[in-house]
């Protein structure tokens, strides 16, 4: 009987000269027996048809056409970084210096002395290449120190690094989903592609609860069976909407029913808590600074996951848990055995960015603060900022031609590059401007930067928060509704007790002149 993809026996001409001509049997799955059939010539055209075989580059084109006419069609630019004048970079055109406003390379840890000279020094004696998998000569002095600041970064029995982050939420979510017996994921709905597709790859059951919504989550948990595995997966911050997870009511829902928590600190890892171990650190932030770990909210979360191609400034992302769990993928996860190792710079260098930040914390001071002037500048003149508790600043447009076209006009015309994000990234109708500032952007940059938008949003008539706030216009009018959401970072952490919302940092240089950074080391 056919089996449950449904291969099935069809016999088909096998077009050959004279008389070793045959017929021949061959298995096809079900789903291309209907395009088998009707390519198959008549019985008596066999001897005159040629074979007709799928129109491939045809078929490509008609995908491409659709996404160049729903506007979904990605354009890349030429943008090359300058490692000592960071935030700026050049196009293709060298003479033509960009203020990049866009960057993952958060805090410009990839272009700080220490990690260029780490990279250097290992490059220089062991080459550019890790020589292959894990198992087979990739392993080496630079993984093992790398992997031991990772686990000290997040006070963990051990860690596990791979080519991306990406790579290490697909590969540990597959193994985990794969081998516990029954298992249940808990997905949050707004959760990265990557873990959507971990859960997918493993074959386990998944069930998603709606974005930070406890009381959705609790019910779904409380409808499996307590001595069933169950897996809550979510990221601590949202990169596309910036919006923060409630991370210890999460966790005290997954004890309470018997699950364990994944969490995705991509995009907080080394711009939140006192030694840059993300969100979940920084809720006992206290605590973590005198080295009090024992029951902290960071501690309770059994598996974290992280990138090192973001604010650590270089390439690669990691897992970190119990020893066992770590053993486990490690030993599992073929993304992971069949892969060729980063290479021995590039390992170095992250372990340089880690051990840098997790002793100072100037450069994520400095970076919310800036993007605190640049929020309330950005609704003081009406344009649509998504309110949310972190260092992102999503931009409302809400169409995916106009979405391209602000960005080409800040581009050609302002020097400045924001890059925007449309379908699938986001859903349709909510097409952003996704601005993340840095701490080396300076009060100048930032005013150049909100002046650009507010000609460019009255130019364009494009919707302004008050439209976008009207009852009904989108399912984000409640969400930009609200004025004040309580940021992670507090005002006495970032040492602005004493200041106004909104007032200018005094001790910032308030002349705007393009070669300008505070960031020491250029």
């Amino acid at each position: 009987m056919a089996s449950s993809i449904g291969l099935l026996s069809f016999r088909h001409i096998v077009h050959m000269r004279g008389p070793q001509a045959r017929l021949s049997t061959q298995r096809i799955p079900a789903r291309l027996f209907s395009v088998a059939t009707a390519l198959r010539p008549e019985p008596e055209e066999e001897a005159s048809a040629v074979p007709q075989t799928f129109p491939y580059e045809h078929f490509y084109s008609r995908v491409l056409k659709k996404k160049h006419e729903d506007g979904s069609y990605r354009q890349f630019r030429n943008i090359n970084r300058l490692a000592r004048e960071f935030p700026y970079a050049h196009s293709d055109n060298k003479e033509k210096r960009v203020d990049v406003w866009c960057t993952n390379d958060y805090l410009g840890m990839g272009g700080h002395p220490k990690v260029l000279q780490a990279m250097h020094t290992v490059l220089d004696k062991y080459g550019a290449c890790s020589g292959g998998s894990r198992n087979i000569s990739g392993h080496n002095q630079w993984a093992e120190a790398l992997e031991k600041s990772i686990l000290k970064l997040h006070a963990k029995e051990a860690a596990l690094t791979f080519t991306s982050g990406y790579v290490a939420n697909e590969s540990a979510l597959v193994v985990l989903g794969s081998h516990l017996p029954d298992c249940v994921f808990l997905s949050d709905a707004s959760n990265h592609s990557s873990l959507i597709e971990g859960i997918r790859k493993s074959t386990a059951a998944k069930l998603v609860w709606k974005h930070n919504d406890l009381c959705d989550l609790e019910r779904k948990l409380a409808s499996i069976p307590l001595q069933v595995p169950k897996i809550v997966v979510f990221e601590s911050v949202y990169s596309m909407c910036g919006t923060v997870a409630p991370i210890s009511e999460i966790c005290d829902l997954a004890e309470k029913y018997g699950a364990i928590t994944f969490l995705d600190e991509v995009h907080a890892v080394g711009l939140y808590g006192p030694h840059g171990a993300g969100v979940a650190e920084h809720l006992d932030y206290k605590a973590h600074l005198v080295g009090n770990i024992k029951g902290t909210v960071m501690d309770r979360i059994d598996i974290i996951s992280g990138a090192l191609g973001k604010a650590f400034g270089t390439m690669g992302g990691y897992i970190a848990g119990s020893a066992a769990l770590v053993d486990m993928v490690r030993s599992q996860a073929r993304s992971f055995i069949f892969t060729t190792a980063q290479p021995p710079a590039v390992m170095a260098g992250a372990r340089a960015a880690i051990e840098h930040l997790y002793e100072h914390d100037d450069l994520r001071i400095q970076l919310h603060k800036n993007t605190r002037m640049v929020k309330a500048a950005l609704r003081e003149h009406d344009l649509p900022v998504l309110p949310n508790q972190s260092h992102i600043i999503p931009l409302m447009v809400g169409n995916s031609v106009l979405c391209k076209e602000v960005a080409d006009i800040l581009f050609n015309e302002y020097d400045i590059y924001v890059q925007p994000i449309n379908s699938p990234s986001v859903p349709r109708g909510q097409e952003r401007l996704r601005i993340a500032p840095t701490p080396a952007h300076t009060p100048g940059q930032q005013e150049h930067l909100v002046k650009a938008l507010v000609e460019i949003w009255r130019r364009l008539h494009l919707p302004t928060l008050k439209d976008w706030q009207t009852e009904g216009l989108s399912p984000l009018s409640e969400a930009l509704r609200k004025d004040h959401l309580e940021n992670v970072w507090m005002d006495a952490q970032l040492g602005l007790c004493n200041r106004k919302a909104g007032e200018i940092d005094e001790e910032q240089p308030k002349a705007f002149r393009p070669e300008e950074t505070r960031l020491g080391w250029h």
